[in-house]
């Protein structure tokens, strides 16, 4: 499967909003509110300049997946960059999600930032842990209990890091 990563752009929200409520309103992996509406989920998802968000899709433009980055922090934490993944659950375990990663790696490169890091990745999201891994980060540290997983209970977070 041949996988395009383009910017996106608000009429793609409709076909983002189906899987990032699921994965949201599940609250196994992100911080974010389980009850965010569409209208607030889309404004914590699609970031504007000089942040960026992306779609990955496929040969029919059927998205797959998405990626907001941005930097980390601002003022004189602004040269370290962030970035968030989510990929459609019925479309996982196809390289969505490494292919999201590495372009975004490839964005904070060359937009000039010294690192990537990821400042809470639930450290139950054990795919995502070993993806990111495979890609040169690394866990420098793990808040414990800082993630109330709604099965396991209170888990550590995980800040990951790569130097770019």
């Amino acid at each position: 499967m041949r996988i395009e990563i383009r910017d996106a752009v608000p009429d793609d929200w409709p076909a983002i909003w189906p899987f990032f409520h699921r994965i949201v309103a599940a609250g196994e992996t992100f911080t974010f509110p389980t009850d965010l509406g569409p209208e607030d989920g889309r404004d914590w998802w699609l970031l504007k300049a000089p942040n960026r968000t992306v779609v990955a899709v496929d040969e029919a433009g059927t998205v797959l997946g998405s990626a907001k980055m941005n930097s980390n922090q601002a003022g004189n934490g602004a040269h370290i960059a962030s970035a968030g993944y989510m990929v459609d659950p019925a479309r996982g375990g196809r390289g969505v999600g490494r292919a999201l990663v590495e372009h975004t790696l490839e964005w904070a490169r060359a937009a000039g930032f010294r690192a990537m890091q990821f400042n809470a990745v639930a450290e139950t999201n054990r795919h995502a842990v070993r993806l990111y891994e495979d890609l040169g980060f690394r866990i420098v540290g793990t808040v414990p209990g800082a993630f109330h997983h709604p099965t396991r209970g209170y888990t550590g977070l995980h800040i990951m890091y790569k130097a770019l």
